[in-house]
């Protein structure tokens, strides 16, 4: 179908603003850069929101925890690790999907502020990520969770890292994990498929910024391939948690997403897969301006609060 018309419009309203070209900066000026053109979108209310911070292995990670009104005193948790390539994006940045995604499960949600690449370069930020699963788990109850109700989230870079956590976690016997949310994710360092063609350029995200995140990220070719860069490569993606997977249908990441999916119920995991016709890459930032996002937010939301039931 053609390009949504709303999501038309924020291509159009971030073009006015001279957009981004981010193969021709360097990290840190990819970061001012996107502050100044986040959309100043106000974010659902919830009951708390708490900052704190959590034991890493290269540090105290920074958590931001969310909860909702209706949260019980041990209420479940979803472990949200955000979007942005491993390079960009922060607690701030992705407020408005934990805050949606805390109210719609009535879950808590903890959102993970990782190390960035490429100062911190894989598997850095897995570690992270892993490190904040396993405290929530041990230590639920300092912050009113269930440590036993669990469930990991993410969007782009983040789904990659939520489905790598889920991976890590099996191959460790690590902290069970009921649920995993991956929003259109980055599941493999091939650039070569249908929609990286199809996509290449003009629908916010580009194939050419995939090549520029994957190279800061793991400057390593060779190194990419390893399932916890890119979970697609694991040999066996069997015993994984039940998964909703999210794509969007001009999104270079489409298809990946669609593999990952089709790989884990091949593999004998629940799977519910959606595409958002008409939709790009990151739409869910804009949940108080596009129907669909609020569509996909409603449907994570029903799926992690069955699952933590």
């Amino acid at each position: 179908m053609p390009l949504d018309p709303k999501a038309r419009l924020i291509l159009d309203q971030l073009a006015a603003q001279g957009g981004l070209r981010i193969t021709d900066l360097s990290p840190d000026e990819v970061r001012k850069a996107f502050l100044e053109l986040r959309l100043p979108l106000p974010a659902e209310p919830v009951a708390s929101i708490e900052n704190r911070m959590l034991p890493g292995p290269g540090g105290d990670v920074p958590v931001r925890i969310y909860r909702p009104e209706s949260a019980p005193t041990r209420a479940p948790a979803v472990l949200f690790y955000h979007g942005g390539g491993w390079v960009i994006g922060d607690l701030d940045s992705h407020e408005r999907p934990c805050c949606s995604v805390a109210n719609r499960s009535g879950a808590v949600v903890v959102s993970v502020d990782y190390r960035l690449a490429p100062e911190a370069p894989f598997p850095s930020a897995p570690a992270d990520c892993y490190a904040a699963l396993s405290w929530v788990a041990e230590n639920g109850e300092e912050i009113g969770v269930d440590g036993s109700r669990l469930a990991v989230a993410g969007d782009s870079a983040g789904g990659n890292l939520a489905a790598v956590v889920a991976l890590m976690a099996r191959d460790r016997s690590g902290p069970p994990i009921r649920h995993q949310t991956l929003i259109y994710p980055a599941t493999d360092c091939d650039f070569d498929r249908p929609s990286y063609h199809e996509n290449a350029s003009g629908y916010l995200l580009e194939r050419d910024a995939m090549e520029w995140f994957w190279g800061h990220y793991v400057a390593d070719p060779a190194e990419r391939t390893r399932p916890y860069a890119s979970p697609m490569r694991a040999e066996d993606l069997s015993g994984l948690p039940p998964a909703l997977v999210v794509t969007a249908e001009f999104d270079p990441l489409r298809d990946e997403g669609e593999a990952y999916a089709r790989r884990l119920a091949d593999a004998g995991n629940k799977v519910e897969l959606t595409r958002y016709d008409g939709m790009i890459h990151g739409f869910v930032a804009f949940e108080p301006v596009v129907d669909q996002a609020r569509q996909l937010l409603d449907q994570a939301g029903d799926a992690l609060r069955s699952a933590l039931a």
